[in-house]
């Protein structure tokens, strides 16, 4: 009798603890459902002005204006460096690219230039590690974590797989794909390269007649097959567009539409890149719309943003774009090289249509996305951010935040520009060069285009922020560029 007892109980504790366990595993499964999606896309080079909803003329961009009048619309959003590498391994971080000692693109972190005026400083190529991205953070918390597209912040021992993501799609060592067409094959900047991943077409099936097939294209369709795949789950897509990097190559149908629409006087020329952009355009449409279609936008945070400024430099003998009323473009630390268009959609949260001027950067996403998903993130990295939670102006745009300074640090060459730092509070910029140790300062609110250099009738303001701009150097121990003892003056242009 005692043992029958005993044995009733042990029955009813077990089946009370399965029970128990079955209920547990419901309530996870709803709680997983009812965190927020994200996806977060990173355009690649592209410019403040290149979309209708910033002030572009030629450029036709109606889903990516319709996102915005949905999401809130950053005035002054900053990427964390002028060129790719260093604004990725920022997004990824939460740091800045000097922190990181990560301050050119990949493939030149350590310098091949030893016949300018300066010997740029050798960098590290790869994000270490050690760092604690926020992939890892988001798999850590149960997400479904997808990069898709672009890479350049790591070799293959620091590819995606070993940041953070489950799931890898057309990453590579490289900044740029050899063509936009597939099969995404070809000789480009004096090598061979290739986009891995996606040798078979978007059914899954090896297919080598698919002529026509556009990269960016493929891209979104991946990243709609995870959605579809993973709608039941929470998903973190990390959607990393090659476009509208160089080659600037495009449909041709696209292309003759845009040749029509070139007018004298228009700030962008290029009906290339114009149909380039149009492209991009589309690809948003479909995700966005696809995102309708499975019931997941309400509850699917969107980031849109780019890497850099647009590039004004040629490609096949044509100006590629135009960044005006901004000055300079890719490279610069002037406006038009740093301010980039960004738009954060968070359902239930932003107010559709927002406009918000408070000045942001690369290294807030990581923090904003914590507080999103309401994740506390490892404590030695969030203790190392450099950026700060944007939620308070996703949640009120006119909420009033603490002004605080924003910093760039480039110290190498590049078509643009000369080894370059540059220090942003409120208004007023100023920007170092370490050549001849001269500095400009602007005040934005008036002159946006930066054609007035402020620096000598402001003495007092120029002081303040050198001082600033050189004991943050000094405080992230930013890699320094030093005097070229064999340079033998300007012969190859180098300025």
């Amino acid at each position: 009798m005692n043992f029958m007892n005993r044995r009733s109980f042990l029955i009813v504790i077990c089946t009370g603890i399965i029970g128990l366990s079955i209920s547990s595993l419901d309530s996870w499964s709803h709680e997983s459902r009812s965190k927020p999606n994200f996806i977060f896309i990173v355009v690649d080079d592209l410019g403040w002005a290149d979309l209708a909803c910033y002030g572009a003329d030629l450029h036709e961009t109606p889903n990516i204006d319709t996102f915005a009048k949905g999401s809130v619309k950053f005035t002054n959003a900053y990427a964390a460096a002028a060129i790719c590498t260093p604004t990725r391994a920022s997004l990824l971080s939460g740091k800045s690219p000097a922190k990181l000692n990560m301050t050119i693109w990949r493939e030149w972190a350590k310098n091949q230039l030893y016949d300018r005026k300066m010997i740029p400083p050798d960098v590290e190529g790869n994000l270490p590690l050690e760092e604690v991205t926020i992939a890892e953070e988001m798999k850590d918390a149960g997400y479904v974590t997808a990069h898709i597209g672009k890479w350049h912040v790591g070799d293959a021992e620091h590819f995606p797989e070993v940041q953070g993501f489950d799931i890898n799609v057309g990453a590579t060592v490289w900044g740029a794909p050899p063509t936009f067409f597939y099969p995404y094959k070809g000789e480009i900047y004096q090598s061979y390269r290739f986009t891995p991943g996606l040798e078979k077409d978007a059914s899954g099936q090896y297919n080598l007649d698919r002529e026509g097939e556009y990269l960016t294209d493929r891209l979104t369709d991946e990243a709609i097959n995870i959605m579809e795949r993973f709608r039941d789950e929470s998903f973190f897509i990390n959607l990393s567009y090659y476009t509208v990097h160089t080659p600037i190559e495009a449909k041709v149908e696209l292309v003759e539409y845009y040749k029509k629409r070139l007018k004298q006087g228009m700030s962008h020329q290029n009906a290339i890149y114009a149909a380039m952009v149009h492209i991009l355009d589309q690809n948003v449409g479909k995700l966005l719309k696809k995102l309708d279609e499975l019931d997941l936008t309400k509850n699917t945070v969107v980031v849109f943003t780019s890497d850099n400024g647009g590039f004004i430099n040629e490609w096949d003998g044509k100006t590629v774009t135009n960044n005006f009323p901004l000055r300079s473009g890719k490279g610069a630390l002037y406006e038009g090289g740093i301010r980039v268009p960004t738009m954060i959609r968070w359902p239930g949260v932003t107010i559709p249509g927002a406009t918000c001027d408070y000045p942001i950067t690369t290294q807030d996403f990581y923090p904003t996305l914590l507080e999103m998903a309401n994740l506390k993130g490892d404590p030695k990295q969030v203790e190392e951010f450099d950026g700060i939670s944007l939620a308070p102006i996703l949640k009120n745009p006119q909420a009033k935040l603490e002004q605080r300074e924003m910093y760039w640090h480039y110290p190498h060459y590049y078509m643009t520009t000369r080894p370059v730092s540059a220090i942003l509070q409120g208004d007023w910029k100023l920007l170092e060069f370490f050549e001849d140790n001269h500095v400009e300062l602007y005040n934005l609110k008036d002159d946006i285009g930066e054609k007035n250099d402020l620096a000598k009738t402001h003495p007092a303001k120029t002081a303040e922020l050198l001082k600033l701009l050189s004991e943050w150097r000094k405080n992230v121990n930013a890699p320094m560029p030093r005097p070229n003892p064999d340079y033998q003056g300007n012969k190859s242009g180098n300025k």
